[in-house]
């Protein structure tokens, strides 16, 4: 044991240090018997109180009525209030990123990278305000002007998965305040206190704005039954869900059976395609770092890499000794590049998929338990040779496990990696244009991510982030995700002194 291990707090007091400087009272931690633990250990950190049925539905009444005057707020004004958001995590970025880190098992680099993304959709939805327009349309008829206006929504309903506790919120909650709707969040049961350290960030803005109304954000802490009263209630236009797509299976229909909307960000099941073209340098480490970044817990992981035949055998060994290269313990520990995974049962998933997957005819190599602190589950990354892709290759374990195949031709290769139920993010190394351009093409990658030159992990706020088939079709963040949050209206306006009608009809009376 180093002299620095030895001296370095427990997770648990250590968060409950940050969670004082991020304004979380201390009796909030002790309130109830929702236990709060660090992946890292497996450690309690805190006992929180759950949100009741009738507490849920009185948010939801209140967020009803801040609607109606936040949606009156002119859109550059609700920016500023953002703006403000914005600041308040820039100033609180080390403490906010060391806590999901101490709750979510991220390495520093990541946890941080999480905040800086908050940080960075604020910026974008600030811009946004003065931008929320829509179209001027040509009529066919004569003195009459044809347009489309966007307006507020109401208020919208936020869930939440543990892998980016603080990041999908603020990439639906920014949009959202800025369009005009109160956010109601309920967040992932295993990651309750960035919840709460957001939470007080975002008072804290409110508070310097000087002009939101009581209700517009909420905190719902719970499990399934606090989420289907977010999902039930019809003052709720909206929900986003993020989670697995057996969760979509359940929030979508109950969402539809009320014409409600839904943003669904749901399983991911990414491939990599290696061509010969490729700078296999470049392509080594957009490989390694998507497939073991975020201990493989990330919706945009890469799970299956089909490497071409005439570079397999040369590329493997590489990527097995970058495999065998990384360290694996402690996140806050200097080195260490994959953390646990967040808790015992996805240790369990992560041991059955590499039993099955050798059942299938696969060589594992890793994936075995490390034993670093506590109850902590951490586990080695797995990479697993297939003879081709079987049922539990096309079944996404959300755990560091990536499927290694081989291709012979890049059709053979695209056919492969659309053929899985999921459609979220791909990617394909090459430097050949016309590699390229065929995997971009409509006869390409069929996700709703398709990247050249970079792994299918790390996506960036200025693009709508999302996928297809059960992958959920839902698009949050930038480009004109911004729409989802708003109602739109199409407008006719004449200006004359005679009543044409639409398609040359004629209506006489009189």
């Amino acid at each position: 044991m180093t002299r620095d291990t030895a001296i370095r707090p427990t997770p648990a007091d250590e968060a409950r240090a940050v969670l004082k400087r991020l304004g979380v009272a201390d009796a909030v931690l002790t309130a109830g018997d929702r236990i709060a633990r660090s992946p890292l250990d497996g450690a309690e950190i805190a006992r929180l109180a759950d949100t009741s049925a009738d507490e849920a539905r009185a948010a939801i009444g209140r967020a009803t009525d801040a609607f109606a005057r936040w949606r009156l707020v002119p859109a550059p004004e609700r920016g500023r209030l953002v703006a403000l958001i914005g600041d308040e995590l820039r100033a609180a970025k080390e403490d906010l990123g060391r806590l999901v880190t101490l709750e979510a098992g991220k390495v520093p680099a990541e946890g941080l990278g999480e905040v800086q993304e908050m940080i960075d959709i604020c910026d974008f939805a600030v811009g946004l305000s003065r931008q929320l327009h829509g179209l001027t349309i040509a009529t066919e008829r004569t003195d009459h002007r044809m347009m489309e206006t966007w307006h507020p929504l109401g208020p919208v309903g936020v869930i939440t998965a543990f892998n980016f506790p603080v990041a999908v919120w603020s990439w639906n909650a920014a949009l959202a305040l800025v369009c005009g709707n109160p956010v109601i969040w309920k967040p992932s049961e295993k990651t309750l206190l960035t919840g709460l350290a957001v939470t007080a960030l975002f008072e804290r803005a409110a508070k310097r704005h000087g002009n939101v109304p009581d209700g517009l954000t909420a905190l719902l802490i719970g499990g399934r039954d606090i989420g289907e009263i977010l999902v039930d209630d019809p003052r709720v236009p909206l929900v986003s869900a993020t989670g697995s797509t057996a969760m979509g299976r359940m929030v979508g229909p109950r969402l539809a059976s009320r014409f409600a909307r839904s943003i669904l960000e749901l399983g991911g099941n990414n491939a990599a395609i290696l061509q010969p073209s490729a700078d296999l340098e470049l392509a080594l480490r957009g490989i390694a770092f998507s497939a073991m970044g975020t201990a493989g817990q990330r919706c945009t992981t890469l799970r299956r890499l089909f490497i071409h035949d005439s570079i397999h055998d040369s590329f493997l060994p590489r990527l097995k000794a970058a495999y065998a290269s990384v360290k694996v313990g402690d996140p806050r520990e200097a080195g260490v590049l994959v953390g646990p995974l967040i808790d015992s049962a996805a240790g369990e998933a992560m041991e059955r998929a590499l039993a099955a997957a050798r059942a299938a005819g696969g060589t594992v190599h890793g994936g075995d338990k490390v034993e670093v602190i506590g109850q902590g589950a951490y586990y080695r990354p797995a990479l697993v040779e297939m003879p081709r892709q079987t049922d539990i290759v096309r079944h996404e374990t959300f755990a560091p496990i990536l499927y290694v195949m081989r291709h012979h031709d890049l059709a053979e290769a695209i056919a492969a990696q659309n053929d899985v139920p999921q459609g979220l993010a791909s990617s394909i190394f090459t430097n050949d244009i016309r590699d390229a351009e065929r995997f971009l093409s409509a006869s390409g990658s069929d996700c709703g991510i398709a990247n050249v030159n970079i792994g299918p992990s790390g996506a960036e706020i200025g693009g709508a982030f999302g996928g297809e088939k059960e992958t959920g079709g839902g698009r949050e963040a930038g480009s004109d995700a911004w729409k989802a949050y708003m109602r739109r209206a199409t407008n006719t306006i004449n200006y004359g002194s005679t009543l044409p009608l639409a398609q040359g009809v004629t209506f006489d009376i009189g």
